[in-house]
């Protein structure tokens, strides 16, 4: 199965697939009591669900939001250090919330993330999935020191060969080293079939969901008409204020 948004180049797909944002603070409103879990601290339990993706919080949380993300997507970045600190200080650990992330691919770099991010406990996949955000500026940066010509390998031949060279060209080698992950182990992870296949999975999830940019969002199920953590805040506030209230 091919996925739909490697027909472009990264030149354009790293830019100009991303939604437009406008990001504002998120409102200051005071959040729902926690459910019926009070007392414990959920921001530290993380899942992998079936289909690959991981979320953090309580699983039977009341409210549900679903981030599909690329990691070559700049505004990407940009609402995950808008709304990471706040979800994980406020309404994860209470129980209130809980956050999936599912990835959504637009290019070869963004397949060779994803899969290094799934790369060894899926406790820390969210180590991963952080710090591969807060240096994207950096590694995304090379991507324009390299010609067409120098790319092409990036989009040509064996896939696993592929991620290699995007691997290595962008520096992920050491990055997982960082974390005791040497070359062949990080390249028995680019060749995991299962990883991929559940890839593929999620993609298929995004297309029946009719996502056209990065970030997009589901709220229990919901579609969100939101691109910017304050729409989404917002939104947040509202589902859990609507919760509260048929509890009463």
């Amino acid at each position: 199965m091919r996925f739909a948004s490697m027909k472009t180049t990264l030149r354009f797909t790293a830019l100009a697939a991303c939604a437009a944002l406008s990001i504002a603070a998120a409102p200051a409103k005071k959040p729902a009591p926690a459910p019926s879990s009070a007392g414990k601290n959920w921001a530290g339990q993380v899942v992998a669900t079936p289909d690959g993706s991981h979320r953090y919080g309580n699983p039977d949380a009341p409210v549900k939001l679903n981030e599909y993300v690329s990691y070559t997507c700049p505004h990407c970045a940009h609402f995950h250090k808008e709304s990471d600190p706040v979800l994980r200080l406020t309404v994860v650990p209470k129980g209130q919330v809980s956050v999936t992330v599912t990835n959504f691919l637009r290019n070869p770099i963004d397949l060779t993330v994803a899969m290094l991010t799934n790369c060894g406990d899926p406790k820390r996949f969210f180590v991963r999935h952080n710090a591969f955000f807060a240096t994207q500026e950096t590694w995304l940066g090379k991507v324009e020191k390299f010609s067409r010509d120098q790319q092409a390998r990036w989009y040509q031949g064996q896939l696993t060969d592929r991620m290699r060279a995007i691997a290595s060209d962008l520096g992920f080698y050491d990055q997982m080293g960082a974390w005791g992950m040497g070359r062949a182990q990080t390249d028995v992870c680019l060749a995991d079939k299962a990883m991929l296949d559940k890839l593929r999975t999620q993609q298929t999830e995004v297309e029946k969901l009719g996502f056209q940019g990065t970030p997009s969002f589901t709220l229990n199920g919901e579609v969100l008409n939101a691109n910017d953590w304050a729409s989404v805040s917002k939104a947040i506030t509202a589902k859990i204020a609507e919760q509260r209230a048929g509890n009463i």
